[in-house]
């Protein structure tokens, strides 16, 4: 389209020609709004998972569950969080916490897809000559691709979910002594739940009983890193874990970053209840740093808990609200923010500090529209929790610590609480409902709608600095 511009001087607008991704033809044109896709099937899933956690079979009473608990456990289950306002093992029935593994396959399995769909998506928006060089840099999959690479995520999934819950059966009738069909049953369960980031348990204290077992801890640990980096990530580790030299930068910066954030959170965890008598003071030495691993893992969407979160002290929490705002990798089961976006603004404020004119990990440039949606997700990401923090403060009595603790917690679905979630009223549980469902889906679909909504212009405006700071 062109049209006179100041001066009578013709601008072309190239931005409305590329509206739709390059390369879908008439299949691109059903996946206009991917957003409205993801939101509905999820929207979809939790209700029905709330109408069969609400029938009487699903709970141990035999009596039906309060529509607000249901909804709250079923949105928590669909989307990965582990927040719960009853307890899973003592309230709900094997029926119902079938329901509530189904959800969680499902809510993993759906992140995961949904993931691999808006890459082709976001990869299908740029012009030929840059999806063959972004395909060729980032091993960033094409339409073609969709249809192996969606059997791949799901035989990925349910192979590490059998091999963790092979070695949690095991370690559940060897040592200590349970019986076949609890222990595999707890065995899957758990796996199925650390894989997808989800953090529940059908043991009331979570796995305190097991903070000092190694062969209980790492093995979910393991899953939960495995599941919270992200199918490109993994399967580009698996092609070429020999090669760091020629891993992409969304490779680079999750991996670096996790383990940055996993080593720094297991010593500030360690070293700020050391001394605590009511979480690792306890606790052996060997005992206290792997308790310490445990928190930091699980603070980055898992949920799980080896020590009583509630007893934790103001560093620790403040500590852990970090860690789970930030979140896991990208296309992964894990929440928050993300460690992309972290790092990235990280690589941003290193390069404003040097004066360099540009953003650049390794040999590669990060584009200024990466730089503008990491800013744009931590913003609103930020209000969001500001928001929900003063609205729960009004609506109940519990200190800033526990109330922000607990939003992070729901908006990164992460799952970890203070305990005061089964006393919050019913308005507080609908709005950390909400939170959940936002901070599941937000950061996706946000990204890729910003990524989509991309224009090239022929044109640009003046340009004038102003006073920041």
């Amino acid at each position: 389209m062109s049209r006179a511009g100041e001066g009578g001087v013709v601008v072309r607008d190239v931005g409305d020609r590329q509206a739709r991704p390059a390369g879908l033809g008439v299949e691109g044109s059903r996946l206009r709004h991917p957003a409205r896709i993801a939101v509905a099937g999820f929207a979809v899933a939790a209700a029905v998972g709330t109408v069969l956690l609400s029938l009487p079979v699903a709970a141990v009473s035999g009596e039906r569950t309060d529509v607000v608990d249901a909804a709250f456990t079923a949105t928590s289950a669909v989307c990965l969080t582990g927040l719960i306002t009853v307890e899973t093992g003592s309230h709900w029935s094997t029926f119902g916490e079938v329901v509530v593994l189904l959800l969680i396959q499902a809510g993993g399995l759906g992140i995961m897809t949904l993931a691999a769909l808006f890459a082709v998506l976001v990869s299908g928006r740029l012009r030929l000559r840059a999806q063959l060089v972004a395909r060729t840099e980032t091993k960033n999959p094409g339409m073609g691709d969709l249809r192996r690479m969606v059997p791949n995520i799901i035989r990925f999934s349910l192979v590490c979910e059998a091999v963790v819950a092979a070695v949690l059966t095991v370690v559940f009738l060897v040592r200590y002594d349970r019986p076949p069909g609890d222990a595999l049953y707890d065995g899957v369960f758990h796996a199925v739940s650390a894989f997808n980031n989800a953090g529940f348990s059908t043991h009331p204290d979570s796995l305190m009983s097991y903070v000092g077992d190694p062969w209980v801890c790492l093995p979910i640990a393991a899953a939960a890193i495995v599941g919270g980096l992200g199918f490109p990530v993994v399967f580009e580790l698996v092609r070429s874990w020999r090669r760091p030299r020629g891993w992409s930068v969304l490779t680079r910066v999750t991996v670096v970053f996790t383990a940055l954030l996993l080593v720094s959170g297991t010593l500030v965890i360690t070293m700020a209840e050391y001394t605590n008598p009511e979480t690792l003071g306890r606790l052996d030495g060997e005992d206290k740093w792997l308790a310490g691993f445990f928190a930091s893992v699980t603070a980055r969407s898992v949920g799980f808990n080896t020590i009583d979160t509630s007893a934790m002290g103001s560093e620790s929490l403040l500590a852990t609200d970090v860690l789970m705002f930030i979140g896991g990798g990208s296309a992964g089961t894990a929440g928050g923010i993300k460690v992309t976006t972290f790092g990235l603004l990280a690589f941003v404020i290193w390069a404003e500090m040097r004066g360099d004119p540009g953003i650049r990990v390794g040999k590669r440039r990060v584009p200024e529209g990466n730089q503008r949606q990491a800013l744009a997700i931590v913003l609103l990401s930020v209000g969001a929790v500001a928001a929900s923090t003063f609205a729960v403060l009004g609506m109940t009595a519990f200190t800033l610590d526990q109330v922000l603790f607990e939003v992070i917690s729901a908006f990164a679905t992460v799952g970890l609480s203070t305990g005061i979630t089964g006393e919050l009223p019913p308005a507080a549980k609908v709005l950390l409902t909400v939170l959940m469902f936002a901070g599941r889906l937000g950061p996706l679909t946000l990204a890729t709608a910003l990524a989509l909504r991309e224009r090239a212009r022929r044109y640009d405006l003046p340009e004038e600095r102003i006073i920041v700071g």
